[in-house]
């Protein structure tokens, strides 16, 4: 009896302990994300698409992503900080060198690099190496390179995992993307296949995929 009750105290410490990190990392990444406020230029997503990818990760208990395409580090935040709660970790990805430094700073500063990984390098050479497997993606790179980036993702996208993809308008002539150029063969692409369900969220450029269990 003496013993499961010290059991039963020692739990009850350790969920007491997790949950005060918990509180303190995400006081953490509110204030950081708040002090930034509308800084986030440099190709970075908005708030509401970066609370967007929060909810997707959160709600669906995801813990192996890929972002392609940092920039800064906005929508990094915000995927790494869901994982916080999950258990998991983001590896992410950008060629410049310049973007690359402030993100993985931006990152530290918000309390989250624990929670990611920061690769330097060509996407378009850095995922098709990827092992994976991986059950949330974000595709946020050069827009003409996203059926590539699908193409090698999509073997290693677990079921019931999410390819969201962003800047995208197909509403806008054949397969528009908003800003970064051409590539209207994605969305077609994704709508085309069965074994995933696409659709735009309201109100955004993201057009996001679930793999069908």
């Amino acid at each position: 009896m003496i013993a499961v009750l010290a059991l039963t105290l020692a739990a009850g410490a350790d969920f007491a302990l997790t949950q005060e990190k918990t509180s303190a990392l995400d006081a953490k990444v509110r204030a950081f994300l708040d002090q930034k406020g509308r800084q986030w230029w440099d190709m970075n997503v908005p708030e509401s698409d970066g609370r967007t990818l929060y909810d997707i990760v959160l709600k669906n208990g995801y813990t192996k992503a890929l972002e392609i395409g940092t920039s800064t580090g906005h929508s990094g935040i915000w995927i790494a900080w869901a994982l916080s709660k999950t258990g998991g970790k983001l590896i992410t990805i950008d060629i410049d060198e310049g973007r690359h430094n402030e993100a993985v700073a931006n990152f530290k500063t918000a309390g989250l690099a624990d929670y990611i990984d920061a690769r330097l390098g060509d996407a378009h050479e850095i995922v098709p190496s990827l092992a994976g497997p991986f059950d949330f993606v974000f595709s946020d790179a050069d827009k003409d390179w996203y059926v590539n980036y699908a193409k090698a993702v999509i073997p290693k996208l677990l079921p019931g995992g999410c390819l969201a993809s962003h800047n995208i308008s197909p509403g806008r002539g054949r397969g528009y993307f908003g800003r970064g150029g051409q590539g209207g063969d994605y969305y077609e692409l994704m709508k085309s296949l069965p074994e995933f369900e696409t659709n735009l969220i309201p109100g955004s450029s993201l057009a996001v995929s679930y793999k069908k269990k």
